[in-house]
């Protein structure tokens, strides 16, 4: 399965205006687009989440969808698990999985994966959440397993046999605000009891969801130039060596 059992489609399949989803498209683009610019065929795993991906499809000629939740594919996606991709070896020029990895066990195999169906120089393009002291009820309810740090992130794309390109923190501007959330959450101690099927996002105000929309553009700003040296995701880019 790419998800934790119980845990199902993403959130941005009723709410794709939220403004995480919006900045991360933006802030994945600016980060990645030229580690996967020209690619022939790609495989977009953890397809439910499309807001995200829209750029990541367009800069392939060809692009598959894969989600262990039909309910965010079109009648051309394949609905399967990130640790049996159901694609002979050295399918793809390019693979992203934007926030996946976190969500499968073991995850040495889901990286198997995705290496196994990449054809020698492919690229490989990924999203996780960041750091382990932010673990809250939310990632209980998402059925994540765990959270990284750039160098952990690092360590697993390398050990499953990839040659890491960039990896870089995204969502430094609003990073505050993010530390402050996740340190409410501890002090009024809420709990999840397991993953459930879409999680529901924060409710913001307009005016709120535009304003944090627009802090991420300063973000951007610096992914096209430098890497961000905190931040509550990591992106990285890899390549599959030849």
């Amino acid at each position: 399965m790419t998800a934790t059992q119980g845990h199902g489609g993403s959130a941005s399949i009723a709410v794709s205006d939220y403004w995480w989803y919006v900045a991360r498209s933006d802030l994945l683009e600016a980060a990645l687009h030229r580690h996967v610019g020209g690619a022939g065929l790609a495989l977009d795993i953890g397809s439910a989440d499309g807001p995200s991906a829209g750029w990541f499809r367009a800069a392939a000629a060809r692009t598959v969808s894969l989600d262990i939740d039909p309910r965010g594919l079109d009648s051309s996606g394949v609905c399967g698990s990130a640790l049996a991709l159901p694609f002979p070896d050295g399918t793809f020029d390019a693979v992203a999985a934007f926030d996946v990895i976190e969500h499968c066990a073991p995850e040495e195999a889901a990286l198997a994966e995705v290496r196994r169906v990449l054809r020698p120089g492919g690229s490989f393009l990924l999203s996780v959440p960041a750091y382990a002291w932010a673990w809250s009820d939310f990632d209980v309810a998402n059925g994540h397993h765990r959270r990284y740090t750039r160098r952990r992130a690092v360590e697993a794309v390398t050990a499953a046999g990839f040659r890491v390109d960039r990896a870089t923190y995204g969502f430094a501007t609003v990073f505050p605000l993010f530390a402050a959330e996740r340190l409410g959450r501890r002090i009024r101690r809420r709990r999840a009891d397991g993953p459930v099927d879409i999680v529901q996002v924060p409710r913001v105000p307009p005016v709120v969801n535009t304003a944090l929309t627009a802090l991420c553009r300063l973000d951007r700003a610096v992914l096209t130039r430098r890497d961000l040296p905190f931040g509550s995701s990591v992106f990285l880019a890899a390549t599959r060596p030849a």
